[in-house]
């Protein structure tokens, strides 16, 4: 595996991270890049499991460890153990991507653009590490045109960013 570029889009629930990640997946892939996801679960207690009905929570309730289903191009795979940070951005670009988009992980190392819904947000935020840009929330809604221009010069620098 080559070179990944990595990203993290950090703020506030609320602060439209999910918006732009969904947002800058499609451009990146217009671009003719692959792009992969790894998102923190920061809502409290586990992700949400699939429907009782499934074999896949039958499979967990009755005590797997993991279950692997695949089938139509498409893998899931949900695992009840804690992973390091390290571990999930191995796992998350396990497709090969050429950028990794990570939806929080705030405290972890990477470069962050940092969404702000205030100035309270901001003042809480400023500290973290590896920021190398700020934006509104409300620019989301009204200019993504310049942060879809930043995301393209972000990707084409020099500098040699995080690999995996």
């Amino acid at each position: 595996m080559g070179a990944v570029k990595t990203l993290h889009v950090v703020g506030f629930k609320n602060s439209g991270k999910t918006m732009l990640i969904s947002h800058w997946i499609t451009v990146l892939q217009g671009l003719g890049l692959k792009v992969a996801v790894l998102k923190h679960h920061g809502h409290g207690g586990a992700p949400e499991l699939p429907p009782a009905h499934t074999d896949t929570s039958q499979f967990l309730q009755a005590g797997a460890t993991s279950t692997v289903v695949a089938g139509g191009g498409m893998i899931q795979w949900v695992q009840q153990e804690v992973r390091s940070f390290r571990e999930l951005k191995a796992l998350a670009a396990s497709g090969n991507p050429d950028v990794l988009l990570i939806e929080g992980y705030k405290y972890e190392v990477g470069e962050k653009v940092v969404l702000v819904r205030s100035d309270e947000d901001w003042a809480e935020l400023q500290a973290l590490s590896d920021i190398v840009q700020v934006a509104s929330t409300q620019a989301i809604f009204t200019d993504k045109t310049s942060l879809d221009e930043w995301l393209q010069e972000w990707l084409w620098e020099a500098t040699i960013n995080e690999t995996i």
